[in-house]
């Protein structure tokens, strides 16, 4: 074979790698999503769908990023702000969807000997014995946000504050309860649910009046190739709101 037609293979093949690579969608999720968006982008990719690109964390890192250029095709976010102050600065084809609503709960190892009781002064006994209590940065996380909220509202802020432990996501927050590094955690109910995490701890779901409605948006961020517009569609249909129904969100 010729040097020349060697030459002219690689270049197509170059080219074809490249436009491939170039079309293969990339997606933020927000940590709280995490397990239920394995089973949905399974599901997804069963229906003839090529691989993802996933990648997990908290909404807050995530709007700063895609504001910086970062490669982000859909972002699915923990709540309506980040996304929607990306709309505000020309960052998306339009508002998005709220694809779920998410709940809050808190979260303590097995092992640690608190018990988690549905009742303001057994939460109370729960905080005065624990040394730690893991929660997710407030301005990144709208799950720590409302963990916030709900101390706030239930008197316990002071109690607590001495104790808290801040973690970058509501993922790594649960991780540090099942770590043993806190004795106690905020986290998302989706998280609480999960069966790695049920092996090891207890939870108790609180009251969603105690804390503003956790409304998680997603939206499409300008040039999003036809995968992730796909992916989109499919996120608003009846399999995984499916999913999403057992990890404990509401969905619209």
């Amino acid at each position: 074979m010729s040097t020349t037609r060697l030459l002219t293979l690689f270049s197509v093949f170059l080219f074809s790698f490249g436009t491939a690579f170039a079309q293969t969608s990339t997606i933020a999720v927000a940590a709280n999503m995490k397990d239920a968006f394995i089973e949905i982008a399974a599901a997804y990719k069963a229906t003839g769908k090529s691989e993802l690109r996933v990648v997990y964390g908290s909404s807050g890192n995530f709007a700063t990023q895609i504001m910086n250029g970062a490669p982000f095709n859909l972002f699915i976010a923990a709540d309506e702000q980040f996304p929607l102050e990306l709309f505000s600065n020309g960052r998306t084809t339009d508002e998005g969807v709220v694809y779920a609503i998410g709940k809050l709960a808190i979260l303590t190892k097995t092992s640690s000997g608190i018990r988690l009781l549905d009742s303001k002064t057994d939460i109370a006994k729960a905080i005065s014995k624990a040394n730690k209590i893991a929660i997710a940065k407030p301005e990144l996380a709208p799950y720590g946000r409302a963990a916030v909220q709900y101390l706030k509202a239930e008197g316990l802020s002071d109690l607590a504050k001495d104790k808290l432990v801040y973690a970058d996501n509501i993922g790594a927050a649960t991780t540090y309860v099942m770590s043993g590094a806190a004795d106690i955690g905020f986290t998302a109910l989706s998280l609480a649910k999960s069966p790695e995490v049920t092996k090891q701890t207890s939870f108790l779901l609180v009251d969603t009046k105690l804390y503003e409605p956790i409304k998680q948006r997603m939206v499409l961020i300008k040039g999003a190739p036809q995968e992730s517009v796909d992916l989109y569609r499919f996120m608003q249909g009846h399999q995984a709101k499916s999913i999403l129904q057992r990890y404990g969100y509401t969905t619209p």
